[in-house]
């Protein structure tokens, strides 16, 4: 039940669809297709479409249960309400402290690509304290950030492919030499599929922020789908463009793609523009990010789920500030002590059941709540088992632990809230 006020809705169809592109567009975009073709050769492309897939079942849950259930939230709500309080109560955990160790990831890509030398975990926890300042002053002004970073990203990423595809026009290179000694495997791909569904996974900071939209029902599945499509067209553009200029081992080994995508074609020296792009991704990333994370924290403490002291809502600023605060702690935290390999590895768990949750919450709506048939659900929550199996096998260990974690956090969340009966009462 919940015991706050409710949070303002004050965005539109189009802020919602931004914040989730500013998820999506974030430093995915930069890290992620290294990896990818290394494990995937010259089927990156279809790697690709396999988590595009992926993602776009999901999102079809997802948006079919936002427009049932527009609070804050997203999963974690749609779980306690469809299949029962363990049910959500893992997906809101799995969410919060996966996409936690997500902040921490792209604070450390945030400074990975800015900061000198020896300075990358300052640089990192700096990210975290701007990004949470903006979110404290309102969600108004998470969207306006937002929107800014998005523009400047995107603008950058499209000249970019522009400048590279005109380079690939006058070379000899030929894409049928460049892949001539990368053949694709299925586990390969079925791998670079679930590395290229980190970088898909934003669009459900629109669910989570459900309280804050402006006619949720339908503002809020619009909104999801179309973040989504944009983010699939540019990621392929991005994909297609690598893999012709620079070929899938030249990608594969890069330790910076769109670096070397410029240097390929001839502008080497506007390195620096690309860094700062980078850092900029990265910032709106983790400002989504940490903005979606609140609420979720918001939402499990109105249900005891976690300690009812994160149950607060700002009266001026309308955003739930203390979870806010200990969220930026725990990312502060963990950005001191993690490398980014393992925050990816640990996330990418957290998210895809996340997910699961989504789609079997989603199989359970009647007939007049349906926007999918539920064949989409079943595939979707089977698509999300599978890729888990892609996980290293690390990541897979520990994100047991952590979940397991949770029950007693739960359980002793519950019992702290029970009421104290004293004099006078």
């Amino acid at each position: 039940m919940t015991t706050t006020a409710p949070l303002a809705r004050r965005l539109s169809v189009f802020d919602a669809t931004v914040i989730g592109i500013g998820s999506m567009v974030g430093a995915g975009v930069f890290a992620a297709f290294a990896p990818a073709a290394l494990a995937a050769g010259s089927g990156l492309l279809i790697g690709l479409a396999i988590a595009a897939l992926v993602a776009w079942f999901n999102a079809s849950a997802s948006a079919q249960l936002a427009a049932v259930y527009p609070v804050a939230g997203g999963t974690y709500v749609y779980g306690r309400e469809r299949l029962g309080p363990w049910w959500g109560f893992f997906a809101g955990w799995s969410f919060v402290v996966g996409k936690t160790a997500s902040c921490a990831a792209m604070a450390l890509i945030c400074a990975a690509y800015i900061a000198p030398a020896g300075f990358e975990k300052l640089v990192g926890v700096l990210a975290v304290v701007v990004v949470t300042i903006v979110n404290l002053s309102g969600i108004s002004r998470t969207a306006a950030a937002t929107k800014v970073i998005v523009v400047i990203v995107v603008a950058v990423l499209i000249g970019v492919i522009v400048l590279a595809l005109v380079a690939a026009d006058s070379s000899t290179t030929s894409l049928a030499v460049q892949t001539e000694h990368a053949a694709p495997n299925a586990y390969g791909i079925l791998q670079s599929a679930g590395i290229l569904f980190f970088a898909f996974a934003g669009y459900a900071r629109i669910a989570t922020l459900g309280e804050e939209v402006r006619d949720p029902q339908r503002s809020i599945p619009r909104a999801i789908m179309a973040a989504l499509a944009i983010a699939v067209v540019l990621y392929a553009a991005i994909g297609a463009t690598l893999l012709t200029v620079l070929g899938p081992h030249e990608l594969g080994i890069s330790r910076a793609p769109i670096s070397d995508l410029l240097s390929a074609a001839g502008w080497g020296d506007a390195s620096a523009l690309v860094a700062g792009t980078a850092a900029l991704a990265s910032l709106g990333a983790l400002l989504a990010l940490m903005a979606g994370i609140g609420r979720t924290t918001l939402a499990m403490a109105r249900t005891r789920d976690l300690p009812q002291w994160l149950d607060a809502v700002h009266p001026r600023f309308s955003v739930p500030h203390r979870a806010e605060l200990v969220v930026a702690a725990l990312v502060i935290v963990i950005v001191l002590i993690a490398d980014v390999r393992g925050a990816i590895a640990f996330s990418s768990f957290g998210v895809l059941l996340y997910y699961f949750v989504a789609n079997v919450a989603a199989f359970t709506q009647p007939a007049a709540q349906r926007r999918v048939p539920r064949a989409v659900n079943i595939v979707g929550a089977t698509a999300c088992l599978l890729l888990v199996a892609t996980i290293p096998p690390v990541g897979i260990i520990v994100g047991v632990i952590v979940v397991a974690t949770g029950i007693p956090v739960r359980l002793l969340s519950h019992r702290q809230s029970r009421p104290v009966f004293t004099r006078g009462t």
